[in-house]
């Protein structure tokens, strides 16, 4: 590979992001048995693989690294790796199957809007919202995955009280993507 390309696409920052990708797979198998230490395992590799999604994005802006490919790969990361670990919570009673298929579907919708949009020359970039949509899935995987009581903490019930809120944020950043969309698009009177 031509060493231009190669700084392209292999640079720091999407080296974080393609770590996240091949996280995902690490999840699944440690997650098909689940006992008590290996839910503990799961969910400390995939809380610090999740720092890398702040990470991989301050190094890229701040050495000036950002790249098109980078700006596909890290949603593209974050998004299997969340939702393949809502999705491998479901078979273990740890979060309700209806759920994770409104999380599941609201990212597919945004992704495909977001595909429309760039076709019609509409940017729709991320919001703060969808940013702390992020934040709280993650914050509630977190002890979801543990699952397991530790040091007197129900960490079920914790994951389970996040994931209201992270809930919340997801289905309102996801209008939030619409809304604009209609708003910047010229479409709305369609």
């Amino acid at each position: 590979m031509r060493p231009y390309l190669q700084a392209k696409f292999f640079n720091l920052p999407n080296s974080l992001s393609f770590i996240r990708l091949l996280t995902a797979p690490v999840l699944i198998i440690i997650l098909l048995s689940p006992g008590k230490g290996e839910s503990l395992a799961a969910a400390i590799i995939f809380a610090l693989v999740c720092v890398t999604d702040w990470l991989d994005g301050y190094l890229a802006r701040r050495y000036g690294i950002v790249t098109s490919f980078g700006k596909f790969l890290d949603p593209l990361a974050d998004k299997i790796l969340i939702i393949t670990a809502f999705i491998m919570l479901i078979p273990l009673g740890r979060v309700p199957a209806w759920l994770v298929a409104a999380i599941v579907g609201r990212a597919i919708a945004v992704t495909g809007l977001r595909a429309v949009a760039a076709d019609a020359g509409v940017v729709i970039s991320a919001s703060p919202l969808g940013k702390y949509k992020t934040i709280f899935q993650i914050v509630c995987l977190v002890p979801l995955i543990v699952h397991y009581p530790y040091f007197g903490l129900d960490f079920h019930l914790i994951g389970t009280i996040l994931l209201v809120p992270a809930f919340i944020l997801t289905m309102a950043s996801g209008i939030e993507y619409f809304v604009k969309f209609f708003k910047n698009s010229g479409l709305k009177d369609d």
